[in-house]
């Protein structure tokens, strides 16, 4: 039975929009090792783990022989970690281990998604997509007001504003993060639950965020505001996901959810 291995670190959407690749690579036997957070996503392998549980971060620094106890395990390994260190490469090389290391920032002119699955071999075109429990879908529109650099938000009262517009058609349902502050807003730590969740919701509203590409993933219509960055590098790819600019104003916005709430 073949062991394969893929390491795959970064953060939310990093690993969202990794995924199709990362599937495509799957083998007899599929090991994930990813960052600590995007661990309950990575549901296609037989096992996840984090990279910070099997000591990765030691390799070509500190005593590693249990680390490379493991790495011994596997026939193949396909990692986007490590590709710019070179310590860490030189130590794989000298110890015979069977990495292929890929770059881990894409760049133009493919989406991410296609970006990824280009540096395996795979077929372009597939979207992400994470399978989850059934539910009901209800007329509930999610918002997700942040971002992990503040360029990258939509303002918060624009925010508010659509969701007072929106709370006269249907249940508005604010969601954070566990660094994010808000008072009355959902927060579940488990990336699959919050993904369980945002399923059975009929929008969500978010900016160029990893819960924008989860929502999406999972398999729910996606308003997405984004700035600087570029959507036809970063934006979610989905089903039904609609991008707007930063500077869009909340009436334009509101049209475009408020059709979806229902749709």
């Amino acid at each position: 039975m073949a062991r394969r291995l893929l390491i795959r670190p970064g953060a939310i959407g990093d690993f969202i929009v990794s995924l199709p690749a990362l599937e495509f690579l799957r083998d007899d036997y599929t090991e994930v090792w990813t960052a600590n957070a995007t661990t309950s996503l990575g549901r296609f392998a037989d096992r996840a783990r984090s990279i910070s549980s099997v000591g990765l971060d030691r390799l070509a620094i500190t005593h590693d022989d249990d680390v490379v106890e493991r790495l011994r395990k596997f026939d193949s390994i396909h990692s986007w970690y490590g590709t710019a260190h070179t310590a860490f490469r030189e130590r794989v090389e000298a110890l015979g281990l069977p990495f292929t290391f890929y770059d881990a920032l894409p760049s133009g002119p493919l989406n991410a998604v296609d970006f990824y699955l280009n540096q395996v071999g795979a077929p372009l075109g597939t979207k992400p997509h994470i399978e989850c429990r059934l539910q009901r879908r209800t007329e509930l529109a999610v918002i997700h007001p942040f971002a992990s650099n503040l360029e990258k938000r939509w303002p918060m009262e624009s925010f508010q504003e659509l969701a007072e517009r929106l709370e006269h058609l249907g249940r508005v349902q604010w969601c954070r993060g566990p660094e994010e502050q808000l008072d009355h807003s959902y927060f579940v730590e488990n990336l699959y639950e919050l993904g369980t969740w945002l399923a059975s919701a009929s929008v969500y509203i978010g900016n160029d965020s990893g819960i924008s590409h989860l929502a999406a993933a999972v398999g729910t219509p996606v308003v997405a505001m984004f700035g600087p960055t570029d959507p036809a590098l970063w934006a979610p790819r989905g089903e039904r996901v609609t991008v707007f600019s930063l500077d869009s104003p909340v009436e334009e916005v509101y049209e475009t959810a408020s059709k979806l709430l229902f749709a």
